[in-house]
């Protein structure tokens, strides 16, 4: 027997959406629900385990996709354990005679492995590790958001300046290249006016 106690929690998460079922700690069902994963979501799944003060969240991939709602738990006081996706797999599969998928299934496995498996690791609040996650989703948001603004820019040149398609562009290159160009026409007034500041 582990170390929880009171009800487990079991938790299938997915990017948009969690599937729970609660179970006592003999695998009893108890409840379950699927919640959106916004903010509206968290808080009707949260007054949803308020009839069960005493609870365990067990987790699938606490580190992995399960984190940011894991991490969200923790900050907000609650118990929450890490379950290894190979242990849920391999309940589900002990328990059904097969390894088929579904989120109900994943969730009552989750929850079965956090009843019957002692020793699992126990989610803390890493607030270091969570700040750099948000920098380095922040990065990777600006990256991205800087590709299309050049991709945008190449498209834009190569209309208003055909052959002369830089292959590393940057925004000061880009505004001397406009410089040079005063359309006549309103379409290429309107490209120039979309690519960099218009005349003054």
């Amino acid at each position: 027997m582990n170390n929880t106690k009171g009800v487990i929690i079991g938790v299938d998460p997915h990017k948009m959406s969690v599937t729970i079922e609660v179970v006592d700690t003999h695998e009893r069902l108890l409840g379950s629900g699927r919640f959106d994963t916004n903010n509206a979501g968290y808080a009707a799944m949260q007054r949803y385990v308020r009839q069960w003060p005493d609870r365990t969240w067990a987790v699938e991939g606490a580190n992995g996709t399960g984190r940011p709602l894991a991490q969200r738990l923790v900050a907000a006081g609650e118990q929450v354990v890490d379950v290894p996706a190979k242990l849920a797999a391999r309940v589900r599969l002990f328990d059904t005679g097969h390894n088929r998928k579904t989120d109900a299934l994943d969730a009552h496995s989750i929850a079965a492995v956090a009843v019957r498996t002692s020793g699992l690791r126990v989610v803390a609040q890493d607030a270091e590790l969570e700040a750099l996650r948000m920098l380095t989703d922040r990065r990777d948001e600006l990256a991205h958001q800087r590709v299309q603004t050049v991709n945008r820019l190449q498209r834009l040149l190569s209309e208003l300046l055909p052959g002369q398609r830089k292959r590393d562009l940057s925004a000061a290159q880009a505004k001397t290249m406009l410089a040079t160009v005063r359309p006549r026409d309103i379409a290429g007034k309107t490209r120039r006016r979309d690519g960099g500041p218009g005349d003054r």
